[in-house]
């Protein structure tokens, strides 16, 4: 089980990556983040939403309500220009970190 903390900073980067490849309804982005992860990360529909609705806010999402395929009333979120930019930037942030720790993790010599 990954730690609130850490699933709470990638959501962000996570879900406007996802919308990158187009747009998307919530129940999907949850079951796409569950099999991008291998099932470590998951997912429920009272932690998406409101997180979905505050990214909107700040301009970073739109949505629409859409009929699916299956007939049911959607809500589709896309990602905005601005949604593209916060992105890029969040995915340098997340780079930097990386790279730091694999650093700090690469095996030490031996020292025999």
């Amino acid at each position: 089980m990954i730690e609130k903390a850490l699933v709470a900073a990638s959501t962000k980067p996570i879900i406007l990556s996802i919308l990158l490849e187009g747009e998307d309804y919530g129940y999907e982005i949850i079951q796409k983040v569950k099999d991008i992860s291998g099932g470590s990360l998951e997912w429920s529909d009272k932690m998406l939403y409101p997180v979905l609705h505050r990214m909107e806010k700040e301009g970073l999402l739109l949505s629409q309500w859409k009929m699916s395929n299956g007939g049911r009333l959607r809500r589709y979120y896309r990602i905005t220009e601005e949604g593209r930019e916060t992105l890029d930037f969040e995915r340098r942030q997340w780079q930097s970190v990386t790279k730091a720790l694999a650093k700090l993790w690469e095996p030490l010599p031996s020292l025999d």
